[in-house]
């Protein structure tokens, strides 16, 4: 047992499962109710509200807008029929007013749409974050499975192509939905004119041109969701594949170092190189299934230029149309047709929006329940202690492979107490750690804490922030809290002077630090925020033994009253006097081993 979730390492020429395509239409309903939700509790939910409001405002208006260009195209083509220049002349004036202000409302739509994605974005990428960055929640999605892999990729860029997506169908839906309500009345008006002959007998269809429009747009629809539906799945797994990919890249990059010294490039480009060919061979199906897909939604468009016009033709040449009426009525129908077809037009769109709404919503519905251990897996109860100390009271911590636990079954630290827990490679000291500090929560027992702020923990990698090395060394607390002074003493003390003329430098001191360093780094932290407990996870097992222990000598020193629960070998010899306790494994409740006094 690492302590480090598995990624996926199948095999990456394998096809992964797409069940996209075959989520039953309650999960999607539960995803969508997810996304919405996170839109009413986001704090700028008001203004997302205003930005719906307006936008439907503006497209209402530009419905009426159409409605009357249609009319326009009536009297304009009429004048041209009956060689009015006139008349000509008057309705080119009334198109250029038309046009001006049908211009105006589709500026005030664009800014108006895109500001609702930037609000959308807002709200929905926060809303994540706050669950994510739950306490030891991003450590345990970790041991999620696949919905915890790559969530840098789902918060940042799945999130804002989900909102744009949604943004341009929810207002290209609306658009639709307005014009149709409004057109299809017009069309059913004007299919009165529209009179059939057949074998001498002249004979009207109530809404003959709506039921044609209908009919068309069903076609297209039925022949587009028949050919695009698989790539529903395919869009999934391409976003899937894609952050595998940038995954293993960015590994190479933070491994850079390891591969030149042992020589790895060729190995670790024909890997990269596999990982590439598996997105490249999802991204081929895709384009197979957009050119099939574009079979349809091409020959539906080009069709629909002389549809409307062969269906109205009886009326136009039975001498009940006349041209301008004809144009009207072609008008009418184009746009009760181009709304009928907007599922048709964006079937690919709609595809990769849920394929998007799947990955983020899965990602947020799940951070509420993690664990590798299974729903019902028992947990470890954490509580504040009644004197504020740190005891462990019958502590068993279930890792996937094994129960491990300490060889006593209380563990009561006082002030000033040092132990020390040992055990052999891989039977689960780190994870014993994570356990107390609460990130892995499957086992049972207690875990009596004291106050938050009087207790720390230092893991084998401390974790340097983004920013100046004021800011990593105050962290997590603000740098502002600390004298100039104190901090350099800190830094002097833990053997790190060479760093004082560098505190204001904002730097990737995450990469520029050596683990030594970084190591030290943390031992002046504790300098500065004097806890009144410690945990520690091999905390300087990069360090020399001899300057490891003129650090742990901090103890003895400035941290006399501190309590340390240390874990790991490293830290043994620095570590004298210390009481050590052995951590064995558990089966049927009882420990198997004695601690060593």
């Amino acid at each position: 047992m690492t302590g480090k979730a598995a990624r996926d390492t199948s095999d990456p020429g394998k096809p992964e499962p797409a069940p996209a395509d075959r989520r039953p239409t309650g999960e999607l309903r539960r995803h969508a109710a997810a996304f919405l939700r996170a839109i009413a509790r986001a704090s700028n939910s008001r203004w997302v509200y205003l930005l719906v409001g307006g936008v439907t405002v503006v497209i209402a208006a530009t419905t009426l807008g159409q409605i009357r260009l249609n009319e326009w195209q009536r009297d304009f083509y009429d004048a041209l029929e009956q060689r009015q220049f006139d008349d000509l002349l008057v309705q080119l004036g009334v198109f250029v007013a038309i046009i001006a202000v049908l211009l105006t409302l589709q500026v005030a739509q664009t800014w108006l749409g895109e500001t609702l994605k930037i609000a959308l974005r807002k709200a929905v990428t926060v809303d994540v974050l706050d669950e994510w960055l739950r306490p030891r929640r991003a450590y345990q999605l970790a041991w999620a499975g696949e919905v915890g892999q790559n969530p840098d990729q789902r918060i940042q860029e799945d999130t804002r192509h989900l909102c744009e997506l949604c943004g341009d169908l929810g207002i290209g839906l609306l658009q639709s939905t307005l014009l149709l309500v409004s057109f299809i009345g017009v069309l059913w008006v004007l299919s009165e004119h529209v009179t059939l002959v057949y074998d001498g007998h002249r004979f009207e269809i109530p809404g003959y041109m709506v039921w044609c429009a209908i009919a068309y747009a069903a076609a297209g629809s039925w022949a587009t969701w028949r050919v695009g539906r698989p790539l529903i799945a395919l869009n999934a797994e391409h976003y899937a594949r894609e952050a595998d990919f940038r995954f293993a890249l960015v590994h190479t990059n933070e491994a850079a170092e390891a591969i030149g010294l042992n020589g790895g490039e060729g190995d670790t480009r024909s890997e990269l190189g596999t990982w590439l060919d598996r997105v490249l061979a999802i991204q081929r199906r895709i384009v197979r299934g957009l050119a099939d897909l574009t079979w349809v939604t091409a020959g539906y468009g080009w069709l629909a230029l002389v549809v409307p016009i062969v269906v109205a033709a009886p009326g136009y040449f039975s001498g009940t149309l006349s041209f301008g009426e004809l144009m009207m009525v072609t008008g009418a129908f184009f746009q009760v047709q181009q709304s009928l077809r907007w599922f048709v037009d964006n079937y690919a769109r709609i595809a990769d929006w849920r394929a998007t709404l799947l990955r983020v919503m899965a990602l947020r519905l799940a951070l509420p329940d993690l664990g590798p251990m299974g729903v019902h897996a028992r947990r470890i109860a954490f509580e504040q202690h009644p004197e504020g100390r740190l005891a462990l009271e019958g502590l068993v911590v279930e890792l996937p492979d094994k129960r491990v636990g300490l060889a006593e079954p209380r563990l009561e630290l006082a002030p000033g107490d040092r132990v020390l827990v040992t055990g052999g490679p891989g039977r689960g000291k780190s994870m014993l750690f994570r356990a107390v500090a609460g990130l892995w929560p499957w086992g049972k027992g207690r875990v009596l804490l004291p106050p938050p702020d009087r207790i720390m923990f230092l893991p084998q990698h401390p974790y340097v922030p983004i920013g100046n090395l004021r800011k990593a060394v105050a962290y997590p607390l603000e740098p502002e809290r600390y004298p100039d002074a104190e901090v350099r003493a800190a830094l002097e003390r833990v053997g790190l002077r060479h760093l004082q003329r560098h505190l204001d430098e904002a730097r990737r001191w995450d990469k520029e630090l050596a683990l030594e360093e970084k190591q030290c780094l943390a031992f002046a932290r504790l300098l500065l925020h004097r806890p009144a407990w410690v945990l520690m996870d091999d905390p300087l097992n990069a360090v020399d033994p001899a300057r490891r222990a003129e650090l742990f000598q901090v103890f003895e020193r400035e941290l006399a009253a501190t309590a340390v629960l240390a874990v790991g070998r490293s830290i043994a010899a620095a570590c004298e006097g210390c009481r050590v306790m052995e951590l064995v494994e558990v089966s049927n409740g009882t420990a198997v081993g004695e601690a060593a006094q």
